[in-house]
């Protein structure tokens, strides 16, 4: 049987990694993108606005020119009927879809209760504001919980009996200062992830969260790595790939009994 993979935020980082990853076993690959500029924000390498801005295309010529299956949908996912468009899509185009990564983030700027000093990756830290809320969780929480929501009503429809779902978090239990909203978000992102592996766990479903460290999609400049350098509780600057195999394994026959579980990387 061949898997039906969603993989948001695709066209580039971890998401555009996890995307060739799942192909490359055998998955056909729907690569979910929408291109928005990041906020203009000091000590943001200009980089990572390019890479954001990346058509999912190239992701999947990618895919395709390795012998694998992929398709590519620009979503804006902060609308809530992204989320129907996106598997409506990925069923006319491979069939029922049985593997979620929700990767897309709504990320725009670091925030804090105490704003104005650099943060350590020398970006100037704003004030939580409305606005910053509601594009933040309208991705990461929102649009996230929806497509749970449509693959769990598809697939019980059908009458599936195995699926996978992983979502990508970020801070921990006492939150993310720094990037409370972001932190908050996720935080939001991983109970939705933990209340569906409770309630498809019967149904054959496993439905983990997995917190990367600190990996370079575009963004770690010279102050991060000499960040990660002075904290000890940090290991390496990781490679988005390097995220993409365990993603990849947990949407794997072989992690079958892994379930409800938030994996911490280092």
């Amino acid at each position: 049987m061949r898997h039906v993979a969603v993989v948001t935020g695709a066209n580039h980082g971890i998401g555009a990694a996890t995307a060739k990853r799942l192909a490359a076993s055998g998955a056909s690959v729907v690569v979910t993108s929408w291109r928005v500029p990041v906020d203009d924000n000091t000590g943001t390498p200009p980089q990572y606005n390019l890479n954001r801005m990346r058509p999912a295309g190239e992701t999947v010529d990618e895919i395709s020119a390795q012998g694998g299956a992929a398709a590519a949908i620009e979503a804006d996912l902060s609308w809530p009927g992204a989320p129907a468009q996106i598997f409506d899509f990925a069923e006319a185009t491979f069939g029922p879809v049985d593997i979620l990564v929700n990767n897309a983030t709504g990320w725009a700027a670091g925030d804090s209760f105490v704003p104005g000093p650099l943060d350590g990756a020398g970006r100037t830290t704003a004030p939580v504001t409305a606005d910053l809320f509601d594009r933040t969780f309208a991705i990461d929480a929102r649009a996230s919980a929806l497509l749970m929501a449509q693959f769990s009503r598809r697939f019980l429809a059908r009458g599936g009996d195995w699926g996978r779902i992983v979502s990508l978090t970020s801070g921990g239990p006492q939150g993310f200062p720094g990037e409370v909203t972001y932190g908050a978000a996720k935080a939001a992102l991983e109970n939705y992830t933990m209340s569906a592996a409770t309630e498809l766990g019967k149904y054959g479903v496993t439905a983990n969260v997995v917190r990367p460290p600190v990996t370079d999609t575009g963004w770690v400049n010279d102050q991060v790595r000499a960040f990660v350098t002075s904290d000890p509780q940090l290991v390496h600057v990781a490679d988005p790939d390097d995220v993409a195999k365990v993603v990849a394994w947990l949407c794997s026959d072989q992690a079958g009994l892994v379930t409800a579980s938030r994996v911490e990387l280092s």
